[in-house]
């Protein structure tokens, strides 16, 4: 079921010369809504100007941080960046007939089966369920008869802001309000839930219109405002509703060809690794091939890696929602990775990716002739597209190598497996986890550095320098096995001497042991693929020993102390005085 909310809202100045209220909402498809209600502080009449561009910057930002991002995060920077230009002004604006820009704030995020509500100063977040009206924020004032009106907290009041946050589980028929502190101030509980009860049947907008109506009716002296937000479907997106699926199905068992697993019938076998069954299926509806990934039935029980597949289908589908389907054409646009599908009501445990028919760049490297120089630069600008599309989501791809790049049937290149990928939103034993492939792996991480986009683009260098050369630039690397880094690597244009020398410099840049000599983004190894021979890059210089090998200096040292001394006892024992 996709995300179906009823959205209301009205709002009137009262016996107030200016409203200084403001409240919105924005609907995204497949992200959830937004909303938030200000209540601004009249103070030289900076409170319109504060409430407005706290609510509009919240709304536009919203949706534009990534989708991988937890909910409080993504306000708590959003709030946090708005107090602090609202607090600059006001220090700006300081003197005779100065106006001061504060506010209150009461946001609210629906995602999949989740909200999260951020609050600071009097405005209020309600929600009705049935007939049970709750209060979910806390006023922020004093509450002495003489300082009644006086905020603790707002917007602009101080440098820093301390939000409160609230996160909680949705239902289907749940309505959310949003009240400025002239409509709760003068309606109580009850009266509160009978009106915006009128949203089951007249709607949301019409409940808004009463809710304020009745508060100026009940003798209101501030501005009365009113947001209603009415759950009439979810949409199950979000990780901690996949991670929840992930613990209560049931692994598939082993499926033969014919098969069916809900709408789905089994046409191969693609993979099976002990851990993972990866299967080809045909979709009953649309007809079309799809690609099935499950657990294998002994790691049923694996709590661990039920939770890293649930991971990584919520991942895979943020990553490629937006380009999901072209506008021009309806057909499926290129993200550089492979689309998840969402399955609304599954029976087991399994994610579902578009099927793409080609090769891995490991199937093509095992081929007899080598690929041209030029495609090479086409594939790898294509990859590192995608990488830097997937850092700037925050993620860490972690396991870089050609059989995690697939060259598909369309022409296009795409990174596979998100299995050991970080978000910041994975599990502390994800997290924790040494992924990687040894020889991809970028010598910090071998001592104890985390993995980060730097490991990503050193790998990419790696295969690169494999691409061309036909073999690794440190050859083969064991767990540890940190000697094989004592030396720079060849220069791929002695091996292939087609590869032209600004390619040779770049993929020196790509793979050099120290981390400071390399890209430090995609985006600058993108420009300088993109670049060529027009702006070639310098030779990278070659690692001085004693930073290949610090201890080296002291064996040399060590060594020639030994022959000194040898020396020496000679003289002394056996040479004449």
């Amino acid at each position: 079921m996709s995300f179906d909310v009823d959205i209301g809202h009205a709002s009137q100045r009262g016996p107030r010369e200016l409203n200084e209220d403001f409240a919105g909402a924005l609907r995204e498809r497949d992200r959830g809504v937004v909303a938030a209600i200000a209540d601004g502080v009249s103070q030289g009449g900076g409170g319109l100007e504060a409430a407005q561009t706290t609510v509009m910057s919240l709304l536009a930002d919203f949706f534009a941080a990534p989708a991988t991002w937890e909910t409080t995060v993504v306000l708590d920077r959003l709030i946090g960046a708005q107090n602090a230009w609202l607090a600059d002004h006001n220090r700006r604006r300081r003197g005779p007939g100065g106006a001061s820009a504060m506010t209150t704030l009461t946001a609210l995020a629906l995602e999949g089966h989740a909200v999260t509500i951020a609050h600071v100063g009097d405005t209020r977040a309600w929600r009705l369920r049935g007939n049970e009206l709750v209060q979910l924020t806390q006023d922020h004032n004093f509450d002495h008869l003489d300082f009644h009106s006086r905020l603790t907290r707002a917007i602009g009041l101080d440098d820093a802001v301390r939000v409160d946050y609230a996160q909680g589980e949705v239902q289907v028929g749940d309505l959310y309000l949003l009240t400025s502190d002239g409509v709760h101030g003068v309606l109580g509980a009850k009266r509160l839930a009978a009106l915006a009860a009128l949203a089951q049947g007249d709607g949301a907008q019409r409940a808004s219109q009463a809710l304020v109506e009745a508060a100026l009716a009940a003798g209101s002296r501030d501005n009365a405002s009113a947001l209603v937000l009415l759950v009439r479907g979810l949409d199950a997106g979000r990780l901690e509703d996949e991670l929840q699926r992930g613990r209560r199905l049931p692994v598939p068992g082993r499926l033969k060809l014919g098969d069916r697993l809900d709408g789905y019938t089994v046409t191969a076998l693609v993979a099976d690794n002990g851990v993972h069954r990866l299967l080809q299926a045909r979709d009953a509806v649309s007809g079309a091939l799809v690609a099935i990934k499950t657990l294998h039935e002994a790691r049923a029980g694996d709590a661990e890696e039920r939770a890293m597949l649930a991971h990584e289908a919520w991942l895979g589908l943020r990553l490629t929602e937006r380009y999901s389907v072209s506008g021009k054409t309806g057909a499926p646009s290129d993200s550089g990775f492979v689309r998840v599908h969402e399955v609304a009501e599954p029976s087991a445990l399994y994610t579902v990716f578009d099927w793409h028919g080609g090769h891995t760049l490991e199937q093509l490297l095992a081929g007899v002739r080598p690929t041209a120089v030029a495609d090479i630069v086409a594939a790898a600008s294509q990859v590192a597209r995608a990488l830097g599309r997937l850092h700037r989501f925050g993620v860490v791809h972690r396991d870089i190598k050609p059989a995690n790049l697939h060259l598909g049937d369309d022409g296009r290149w795409r990174i596979l497996d998100l299995g050991v990928a970080l978000s910041g939103r994975e599990s502390a034993a994800q997290r924790e986890l040494h992924a990687g492939t040894p020889s991809y792996i970028n010598p910090e991480q071998w001592q104890g550095a985390p993995a980060d986009a730097a490991s990503d683009l050193y790998a990419l260098g790696v295969t690169l320098y494999r691409w061309l050369a036909g073999r690794l630039p440190y050859g083969e690397i064991e767990p540890y096995q940190t000697a094989r880094f004592r030396r720079d690597p060849q220069p791929v244009s002695r091996v292939r001497p087609d590869v032209p020398m600004w390619l040779d410099h770049l993929v020196g840049k790509a793979v050099a042991r120290d981390a400071k000599l390399r890209f430090e983004t995609a985006e600058e190894l993108l420009l300088a693929l993109e670049r060529g021979a027009s702006r070639a890059l310098a030779a990278p210089a070659a690692t001085p020993l004693i930073r290949r090998d610090p201890a080296a200096l002291w064996k040399a040292a060590l060594v020639v102390s030994l022959l000194f001394n040898a020396l020496l006892v000679v003289w002394l024992l056996f040479l004449p005085r």
